[in-house]
């Protein structure tokens, strides 16, 4: 399941390593998304082999030159072609090579602007939505983390596998909707900001009223989606005090032994007495909020 919260939201369709490629580039589909496209150039490595080639043999027939000088007698002509060779020989080493990280990074950058043509529609960034779309995306993206990283769904008690298939799938439906909601919802103000005739008011009104009724459909799904969350919460609070309480029980024989050795009163026995009674309710009410979240989830795929 992949981190809440996400500015990218990938259906789930998509293959596991498209959409992770696609969620941890957030900022350079931004950046597709507004039109910047990669140059497909591939570099010449070749042209910097044959430089650097020319380069070494000119170094290697300088020094063989000024061996030749030194062995006639020439030195200042031998100092002048040695430290030249010297010279040539250090800006080789030098020379910067072509940077295999500038490479991967142009690398990654054309693959994930291939990734996002080929899988056009199929993610949704938050900057296609608008910031009622942003709100709703943000409450449906909170309801998905609190149900996937609660104890209950990590012990099983909740259909951790179903919620692993379906929540994302809400959450992609949800996203999609928004972002569709978005682009119509900017297109209608553009038209209707401009001023329009009764003739087009009349047409525009019941488009408005469309856009409404879509709006509102989305917001139940979100509030379904809160809904089960809730139920999960309960249940979450519920499965921490049972086990808070049976870390308590477990240690009831030393209070009772402290209590005996100490001569305290006995009033106090009863009151530790009761942690088995509180067990015996607090698993009844995560019987009972596990049950609740279940109904929920059932309601939420209808």
């Amino acid at each position: 399941m992949p981190g809440r919260h996400a500015k990218v939201i990938v259906d789930p369709e998509v293959p596991d390593d498209v959409a992770a490629l696609l969620r941890d580039n957030h900022r350079l589909l931004a950046r597709i998304h507004l039109g910047w496209a990669p140059e497909h150039k591939r570099p010449r490595p070749a042209v910097g082999l044959v430089t650097r080639a020319a380069a070494t043999v000119t170094a290697v027939a300088a020094i063989v030159y000024g061996l030749d000088l030194f062995r006639a007698g020439r030195y200042t002509p031998f100092v002048v072609i040695m430290t030249g060779a010297a010279l040539l020989i250090v800006a080789i080493l030098l020379r910067p090579r072509p940077d295999a990280e500038v490479e991967r990074r142009h690398a990654l950058e054309r693959d994930v602007y291939d990734k996002s043509r080929e899988y056009h529609g199929r993610y949704v960034l938050r900057e296609h939505l608008d910031e009622p779309a942003r709100t709703l995306m943000t409450r449906a993206q909170a309801a998905v983390e609190q149900v996937m990283e609660s104890g209950v769904n990590a012990e099983g008690l909740l259909d951790d596998a179903r919620n692993a298939v379906m929540l994302p799938v809400q959450e992609w439906e949800i996203a999609r909707l928004l972002a569709k909601l978005s682009e119509l919802r900017a297109e209608h103000q553009e038209v209707v900001a401009e001023g329009v005739t009764p003739e087009v008011a009349a047409v525009a009104e019941p488009l408005a009223q469309a856009l409404d009724s879509s709006n509102r459909a989305v917001l139940a799904r979100v509030e379904a989606l809160e809904r089960y969350a809730g139920h999960v919460a309960d249940a979450e609070r519920a499965y921490r005090a049972r086990h808070q309480i049976e870390r308590l029980s477990a240690r009831l024989p030393r209070y009772e032994e402290l209590l005996a050795e100490s001569g305290a009163g006995g009033s106090a026995v009863p009151e530790l007495g009761r942690l088995s009674d509180d067990a015996g309710r607090l698993e009844q009410a995560l019987r009972d909020s596990v049950s609740s979240a279940h109904e929920a989830f059932r309601h939420l795929r209808g």
